[in-house]
């Protein structure tokens, strides 16, 4: 589920003049600790929980340092900053002082000031109380109906809540997806204006912006798909590449007391974080996504995306959707089947008729379908569900157009067991900081990558560098290894 920060719009010109005043940050209330401090446990729950090590340390000490140049508190301390354990793209704050960023963005980043911009840009959203002003139906308890209208597969009513929930969200996005384009750009200046206050290069907002807009165009290509085509609701935030001049341009008239990047200290910190998935969470690896805990596997149909959510995987394409997690099991699959269906469907009863039951790869399997109607039309819900043991069992909960039934047959044939030797073979990606020695390129580099395909894009965009980049020797660059 590698979602992308910083959602944008069109560039404005901005004029050499003096920066616009911005709104004095009103102080930390009781009651945005008690919002805050309700919210966190979920927020740890949906991304993976904290990630431990040195690097959280140090996310810590950057972030208390960039939030307290907002005006919410001049306490450091008042600053929960949590580096999160998760494979996504993303950072965000909330009431309270709780300021979140993924492990998988830091990766991205190139220094401690680019950390710095993210973290202020969130907290510039908080300070400015954007939360507050925008359209309140976006909250934890409305989750529901948000995710079914992000999956395009939203059943009407209580239903669409349930089906939402079931094809998994994310919490973070009731805090950030209702932003407007106006509280977009003034949490961009005031992150840029936080930037210079504490000393760091504002330019670095710019420059993150500019990572992260090579970062979407890398997961087009992953896909197989245009930039240009990735829909804005896989981000909680607008599109970053028209967002990097206005960045630098604010950046050349916020007055700051020293540039610092801080590259060398921030490459030492990340060196050795866990990259992408962790294997305690289960792997995608191209179209195979894989448990090792729970000795499981599948794998989507060739054009179908993976996402690897807290609760849920899911699978995405033009052909339909559809989810593969687990829940409570008695020992009768057919009874199971029929509590998924009633998940899906709430309030709303779906007639799936009778359960069928037979073998998938060794494993004893029931299932059954119902139509359902959606904002776009009849579509087909599928349920399997997979004994893997008297006492747990796993479900796929597929969404198809009703004349694209057969789109997910081969992922609902997929699922089998993990043997030992599979489960040993899977590790973790690594990142790691080399040095550049004589000899060494971008493709030499590039081979190192620990992935099958698009490694030099991949290297690229993960040192910020343009598809002409010479490297010099005793040049610092990050790779991604198998652990």
């Amino acid at each position: 589920m590698k979602h992308l920060l910083l959602v944008g719009a069109a560039i404005v010109s901005m004029g050499a003049s003096a920066p616009p005043a911005l709104p004095p940050a009103q102080p930390i209330t009781a009651n945005d600790r008690a919002e805050g401090a309700k919210a966190h446990p979920q927020l740890l729950a949906e991304f993976g929980g904290a990630y431990a090590g040195p690097q959280a340390d140090y996310v810590t000490k950057v972030g208390q340092r960039i939030a307290v140049q907002s005006g919410l508190s001049n306490t450091q301390g008042d600053f929960k900053i949590t580096l999160l354990n998760s494979s996504v793209n993303n950072a965000f704050a909330i009431p309270g002082g709780y300021v979140y960023v993924t492990r998988q963005l830091l990766g991205l980043m190139n220094s401690e000031a680019e950390l710095a911009s993210v973290m202020g840009h969130e907290v510039g959203h908080v300070a400015a109380r954007h939360g507050q002003k925008r359209n309140r139906r976006a909250t934890i308890g409305g989750l529901g109906a948000v995710l079914a209208t992000v999956l395009g597969a939203a059943v009407a009513g209580d239903a669409g809540a349930k089906l939402g929930q079931q094809l998994g969200g994310s919490i973070a996005q009731s805090f950030v997806l209702s932003y407007s384009r106006a509280q977009e750009y003034e949490a961009d200046d005031l992150g840029v204006s936080y930037l210079g206050k504490g000393g760091y290069d504002p330019l670095a907002a710019s420059t993150m912006l500019k990572s992260l807009a090579a970062q979407t165009t890398l997961e087009a290509q992953v896909q197989g798909k245009n930039a240009s085509a990735l829909p804005t609701r896989q981000s909680t935030h607008p599109d970053p590449a028209s967002r990097v001049q206005r960045a630098a341009q604010k950046a050349s008239i916020t007055p700051t007391t020293a540039k610092s990047q801080n590259r060398e200290a921030f490459l030492a910190a990340i060196d050795g974080m866990l990259y992408d998935d962790d294997p305690k969470q289960g792997v995608i690896d191209g179209q195979t996504f894989s448990h090792p805990d729970l000795k499981l596997t599948f794998a989507a149909p060739a054009g179908y995306s993976l996402s690897n959510g807290s609760d849920a995987v899911t699978i995405n394409g033009a052909g339909g959707r559809a989810s593969f997690s687990g829940a409570a099991y008695s020992g009768d699959l057919k009874a199971y089947v029929a509590s998924v269906f009633k998940a899906v469907g709430g309030q709303t009863a779906l007639d799936f008729g009778s359960v069928s039951s037979t073998q998938v790869n060794g494993l004893p399997t029931s299932f059954a379908s119902a139509s359902a109607n959606t904002q776009s039309g009849p579509v087909i819900v599928t349920v399997y569900a997979y004994e893997f043991s008297p006492t747990s069992a796993f479900h796929i909960v597929g969404i198809t157009p009703t004349n694209g039934t057969s789109a997910f047959n081969s992922l609902f044939q997929s699922v089998r067991r993990l043997s030992t030797s599979e489960i040993a073979a899977i590790k973790p990606r690594v990142l790691r900081v080399v040095t550049v020695r004589s000899g060494d390129t971008v493709a030499s580099l590039s081979a190192r990558m620990a992935y099958q395909s698009n490694q030099t894009a991949r290297f690229l965009t993960l040192n910020a560098l343009s598809a002409d980049a010479k490297l010099t020797s005793g040049q610092k660059v990050k790779i991604i290894t198998y652990g």
